[in-house]
Formats: C-alpha cells, sequence, structure tokens
C-alpha cells in the first residue's frame, strides 16, 4: 500500500496461500487494478492447485492416502477464492482468465464464474487483450537459440532483431505501430533485464514480416561468420496458429470453430512440408489434457542458401495460416493483416469472409 502510494512500481513475492491473500485483500477494501490466476488448474488433483486450509506437507499427504477428500477441498478452495474475487471486480477489479483452467474448474466446483448465457463471466487474457491486440495481427512469440551457447552470439542476434524492426517500424501502419514500438523496446532492454536462465535464447514478439526478416538476416549474419555457429528457430505452441484451445489460444473466435483442432495440425503439416528441421504435435499445454491440441517447429539456420529459401516458405505459412482462420472468424485485425499479406505475396490467396449484419440474419430465423 505504501507504494501504491507513492506511486512507484514495486514487485513483491508472496509466500503462502493465495487464496488467504485474495480474502485480505477484499476483507481490507485494498484497490487492486489489474487480478488473474496462474495455479495450474489443468492439473488440479495433482499438485496443481493446493487448498487453503492444509498446509503443504498435509496436501501432499491427502492426495495420496485421500483422493477424494483433497478433490473436496479443492473445490472448497476455489470457491472462497472466487467469492474474493468477485467482490474485488465488483469494486473495479479487471479479472482476466489465463487459460489456465481457473475459470473452468472453479465452474465445476461451483463457484460463481458464470453468466445467465453459460459462459464465463470473466474474460480469458486472450479474448480481451493478446487475440485482438497481437494474434489477429500475427503477432506472436518467435524464438531463437545461439547453438554456440556464447553470449556474445546472443547480444548480436539482439542487435540485428532490433535493426529489423526498427527498419520494418518506419513504414508500418498505423494499426501495429504500437505493437512495433513495445517489441522493440523489449529487445532492447532484453539484456540489461538478464532474462537469459540456461541455454542463449531469446523470446521476442513479431509478425510474419518480422520473423522472416530476422530469420534471414540471422541465416546471413551465420552464413558470413558474424554468428559464430547455427541459429535454431522456434515459437511457443502459445502463437497465432500453433494451438487450438477454446478455453486460451482460440477463445476469441466466435464462429463456432473454437472448438475445433484443425489449425494445429494443419499448421504443423504445413510447417514440415516447408521445411521445418523437426516438428512436433502434442495435447494439453498449459490447459489440460483434452482441451488443447498444440504444434510447434524447430528449424536450424546454418547459413545457406537452403536454409534462406525453407525459413521463407515455412514462417510464411506458420504465420498466415493462424490469420486466415482468425479472419474468417471475421476477426477485423486479422481480415486487416490477412489482406495485407495478399498484397505482399500475390502467390497467397485466402477467402475473405462477407460481413452480415446479425439483426438482418436472426430476422430471417424469427418465427411469427
Amino acid at each position: 500500500l505504501d507504494y501504491m502510494n507513492k506511486k512507484e512500481p514495486h514487485s513483491i513475492a508472496f509466500l503462502g496461500n493465495i487464496v488467504e491473500l485474495w480474502e485480505r485483500l477484499a476483507e481490507r477494501n485494498v484497490k487492486v487494478d489489474l487480478g488473474s490466476d496462474q495455479t495450474s488448474l489443468h492439473n488440479p488433483w495433482a499438485g496443481g492447485y493446493y487448498p487453503a486450509g492444509l498446509t503443504y506437507d498435509e496436501a501432499n499427504e491427502m492426495m495420496a492416502t485421500d483422493p477424494e477428500e483433497f478433490k473436496v477441498k479443492v473445490q472448497e478452495s476455489l470457491r472462497r477464492q472466487v467469492k474474493a474475487i468477485n467482490t474485488l471486480t465488483e469494486r473495479g477489479m479487471y479479472f482476466f482468465d489465463y487459460g489456465n483452467a481457473f475459470l473452468l474448474e472453479a465452474g465445476r466446483a461451483g463457484a460463481d464464474v458464470m453468466k445467465n448465457d453459460g459462459t464465463f463471466k470473466y474474460p480469458s487474457y486472450v479474448q480481451d487483450i493478446m487475440g485482438p491486440m497481437c494474434f489477429d495481427y500475427g503477432f506472436g512469440p518467435f524464438r531463437w537459440v545461439c547453438t554456440s551457447s556464447k553470449p556474445e552470439d546472443l547480444e548480436l542476434t539482439d542487435n540485428i532483431a532490433m535493426q529489423v524492426l526498427e527498419e520494418i517500424a518506419a513504414t508500418a501502419p498505423l494499426e501495429i505501430t504500437q505493437q512495433m514500438r513495445d517489441n522493440i523496446r523489449w529487445i532492447k532492454e532484453a539484456r540489461q533485464n538478464n532474462l537469459v536462465v540456461g541455454s542463449q535464447a531469446r523470446i521476442l514478439y513479431a509478425d510474419c514480416e518480422g520473423r522472416t526478416k530476422i530469420a534471414a538476416a540471422f541465416n546471413e549474419a551465420v552464413k558470413k561468420g558474424t554468428i559464430s555457429a547455427p541459429v535454431v528457430l522456434g515459437r511457443d505452441h502459445h502463437d497465432v496458429s500453433g494451438t487450438d484451445s477454446p478455453f486460451r489460444e482460440t477463445s476469441n473466435i466466435y464462429d463456432g470453430s473454437q472448438f475445433t483442432a484443425d489449425m494445429a495440425i494443419q499448421n504443423v503439416i504445413g510447417d514440415a512440408f516447408r521445411g521445418a528441421t523437426w516438428v512436433s504435435i502434442h495435447n494439453g499445454g498449459g490447459v489440460g489434457w483434452g482441451e488443447v491440441i498444440n504444434g510447434g517447429f524447430g528449424m536450424v539456420l546454418d547459413g545457406t542458401e537452403d536454409a534462406d529459401r525453407r525459413l521463407r516458405m515455412m514462417l510464411h505459412w506458420d504465420v498466415n495460416n493462424g490469420i486466415a482462420r482468425r479472419s474468417w472468424a471475421r476477426n477485423e485485425g486479422a481480415v486487416f493483416s490477412i489482406k495485407r499479406a495478399m498484397e505482399t505475396n500475390p502467390n497467397l490467396v485466402v477467402t475473405i469472409p462477407s460481413f452480415a449484419d446479425d439483426a438482418l440474419i436472426n430476422n430471417i430465423f424469427e418465427t411469427e
């Protein structure tokens, strides 16, 4: 509260049960602007969520010796947590679901998280933030790893990526100007924020143009020996095209297709055909078994002409496949982006959806 009064940014780590913290914030009438939950509720009965009222050791013992009672405790705790969250949102807090099955499991526990129409009262952050701001425009978590394990190579890639983004930003349309500024600031400050925890790797939000030009510049630098060893490209499965999940990645698709898993499958097959070094398809990532299909890839940039050819083919598909699907759901940002992609590459032909007035369509089915 002292930092809030001084309007100074400050991070505080809380060691304890988050439910008790939510309740304390509500009891003390603390003003909370933003709230979310990142407990691993895709695995609620085996350590993904530790219920309030039990110590860590007590919870572990109950999981093993009395799993049915443990389930009861988890659901009681979820109801308590939601009650506190609802109190804070009534006072002005914006709460969003992370896509970690929090609302899903809270709803199953009987907590007050549903609207009268059967949908959740709180959005996933993809619905309100990531989808319309990033995914619909093709921006997602692009990754690379310097196989040399040299910090100086990672610094070179940071500088290359920053230069590429600054060149693109100079002529970028207004619709993506803010995203470009944010991503340039991120890559400028990445090194000083000391984000490397293992391999010399970086993550950077970029669209199709950014990913392709950055990758091509990396490949050229490897060819010239500026970067001392190959660079491996990848991305998070949490991306424009890589994942089908109605509770997270495709939650801002409202044409009914958010429950299908065709995009992730098509994406991974297309990446394989177009030159990825390896691909993967998996289930459950971040959301829970049976609730999500994820796909990913790896591509080695070894400085060859073949790598340059493959990166251009594969990255074009990897991003625009998802933009096309989102445009068919009539997401305005995605329609803008796929039209722009077709202008850039005349070989790309995507059917643009028709827009109809909802009242007109509803009127067709009305009966007297």
